[in-house]
């Protein structure tokens, strides 16, 4: 069988590629403020989950610049491998840094302070990431490419992040619990570990049924994106 795709799928295919281009350009320039935010009002009020925060950051810049890099090539998919061990690594990273640091907190190397400029932060994250995440992951899963979705579930742990955040800055201002922050960085950590094991073994992502069929790569009734190819 012809593994040629017809005009109107090949135009599809460039389409979905240059949309994915664009979101990940879109979140490394989010990202590059949020980490820069982050990582100042987290040393300023001695916050572990602040600062884990705006360390995600980095590295959700770093797996977008790793998945433009992947598709600024006329075959993505020969590099493909490689980015989704940059992706994964880029969590295990944080989650060890993040875990040490709260470690650290709770053993009494210090309390938590109110951080107006990490609660703003925070909630602006929790409106902003579910929209790009979403975006992006669709578009990778029409085109099949387990990276983009990889990098939209990097970005959807932002998401994640930001609320965990959000309720531990808040019960810290409020309460005066600032073992609250600690808590909310360990859920980070946690977060992180899983999403880079699934990162690891390439296992992010699937076709969306109907959609692979256009683009000539499998049948509309089977969703087999993450199966090897033999």
């Amino acid at each position: 069988m012809s593994t040629t795709l017809p005009s109107a799928a090949l135009d599809r295919r460039l389409v979905l590629m240059r949309r994915i281009r664009l979101f990940a350009a879109a979140t490394i320039t989010y990202n590059v403020i949020e980490a820069v935010v982050a990582l100042w009002a987290g040393g300023v009020a001695d916050s572990s989950a602040l600062i884990g925060f705006g360390l995600d950051s980095v590295i959700e810049v770093t797996s977008a610049l790793a998945l433009s890099w992947q598709f600024s090539s006329k075959d993505p998919e020969r590099r493909e491998h490689l980015t989704l061990r940059i992706i994964a690594v880029s969590f295990f990273a944080l989650a060890v840094f993040v875990a040490v640091d709260a470690i650290r907190s709770l053993a009494g190397g210090g309390e938590a302070q109110h951080s107006t400029a990490g609660i703003v932060i925070a909630a602006l994250s929790l409106a902003i990431m579910p929209v790009l995440s979403w975006a992006q992951r669709r578009a990778g899963r029409e085109l099949g490419s387990k990276t983009a979705v990889a990098d939209s579930k990097q970005t959807l742990l932002c998401t994640y992040l930001s609320a965990v955040l959000l309720i531990g800055l808040v019960l810290n201002s409020t309460l005066g619990w600032w073992w609250a922050d600690a808590g909310a960085a360990l859920v980070i950590a946690a977060i992180a570990v899983r999403e880079g094991i699934e990162a690891w073994k390439g296992d992010t992502c699937c076709t969306v049924p109907g959609k692979a069929a256009d683009l000539g790569e499998a049948s509309a009734d089977t969703d087999d994106c993450c199966t090897p190819s033999g």
